[in-house]
């Protein structure tokens, strides 16, 4: 099957040498890139700014940096795809009116105006093909079963993988993570606190069994 993994942060330009992001590292999408190629698939990873080395045998990788950057390379392959797993951390908003210069502080407070960015697993949800299979993540401090399960329905979605950040070991960054994986048909199952490659090789069993 063809699968296409999304990764770590996004970057939103307010200048020529600042920007607005997150702590995602990437390590739990290239986690899971790297089982699904391990697994015999082929794999398309959509990368946002990381300090990590791509898998080898990945069928392509693909660097981005904006948000706007991985919408257009996740919806430009998505429809080949059997599989999308979207496990970047994108950013919900991006400066309304960046600068191409650095901006030199001044006396007062700066104000920057944020506009919403493209939800892209919304897009994909809309935009679904029969029989592919959609996965998002959850990467939440509270509530995390009910904004999981609202977004499973609200987007679409096939699955999702929530986590609490909140929790030691399974925030951004750590080389671990422990997640609860809802299907939109109500099956639920719970991924107790071990490696991430471990995470990923036990989640992808679940996503795809093996045919009997």
């Amino acid at each position: 099957m063809k699968i296409l993994v999304t990764a770590g942060p996004t970057r939103e330009a307010i200048d020529a040498v600042r920007f607005l992001s997150n702590k995602s590292t990437g390590k739990m999408g290239y986690a899971v890139a790297k089982a699904a190629a391990e697994a015999g698939h082929d794999v398309i990873l959509v990368s946002g700014p990381v300090a990590l080395t791509q898998s080898d045998g990945l069928l392509e990788f693909v660097p981005v940096v904006s948000a706007a950057d991985m919408a257009e390379a996740v919806k430009l392959r998505a429809p080949d795809c059997g599989m999308i797993v979207m496990c970047a951390a994108v950013a919900d908003y991006t400066p309304a009116h960046p600068v191409d210069r650095k901006l030199k502080k001044t006396g007062g407070n700066l104000t920057l105006e944020l506009k919403r960015t493209e939800d892209i697993l919304k897009t994909l949800g809309q935009q679904k093909k029969p029989g592919q299979i959609l996965v998002g993540f959850a990467a939440e401090t509270d509530d995390v079963e009910a904004y999981a399960r609202g977004k499973l329905a609200a987007k679409n979605l096939d699955w999702i993988a929530a986590n609490d950040v909140s929790r030691p070991g399974c925030g951004f960054a750590a080389d671990t993570n422990a997640l609860t994986l809802y299907a939109a048909d109500g099956r639920k199952f719970e991924l107790p606190l071990q490696g991430k490659d471990e995470v990923a090789r036990r989640m992808l069993e679940i996503l795809l069994p093996s045919p009997r």
